[in-house]
């Protein structure tokens, strides 16, 4: 049975994403909660495909998967940059909305939508220069313990 690659899912606290191999195989890659990046870990990829939604495992969309990562490594993860800034930006939106007692307003979701995106885009881009052999541009601490990781 073929499958529409790439493929998103929530898995637990983490987000797992499936990709098609060039040999027509599949690879799982998986957020890791201690450094903000994506691993490979391909266990993961048949109880992924073959799960009915539920309260650990879901299929999402590519702009759920995002907002997903996004609220994960900001949960999670702390440090100094851009990245954290940005962070920062959405957790005063969450914070002044909590102060007034209301929901988020529209605008105010689309914003956080927005800073989501693009810190998710400076985590892809981070990936890629470590993948060229680049040291790290940040350093950050994990709320997760070591045993979290999978």
């Amino acid at each position: 049975m073929a499958f529409r690659t790439p493929m998103f899912f929530t898995y637990y606290a983490q987000t797992y994403r499936v990709d098609s191999t060039p040999d027509g195989g599949l690879m799982g890659t998986i957020l890791n909660l201690n450094t903000g990046l994506f691993e490979e870990n391909n266990a993961h990829i048949r109880e992924c495909i073959w799960a009915t939604d539920s309260a650990d495992i879901s299929q999402v969309s590519e702009k759920r998967f995002v907002q997903e990562t996004e609220f994960a490594r900001r949960d999670f993860l702390s440090g100094d940059g851009p990245i954290f800034a940005l962070y920062e930006t959405i957790n005063g939106l969450y914070a002044q909305a909590r102060t007034e007692g209301r929901s988020l307003r529209p605008e105010e979701r689309a914003l956080v939508q927005t800073l989501s995106e693009r810190t998710f885009a400076l985590w892809e881009a981070e990936a890629a220069r470590r993948a060229e052999g680049e040291p790290p541009s940040f350093e950050v601490t994990s709320l997760a313990s070591p045993e979290d990781d999978t």
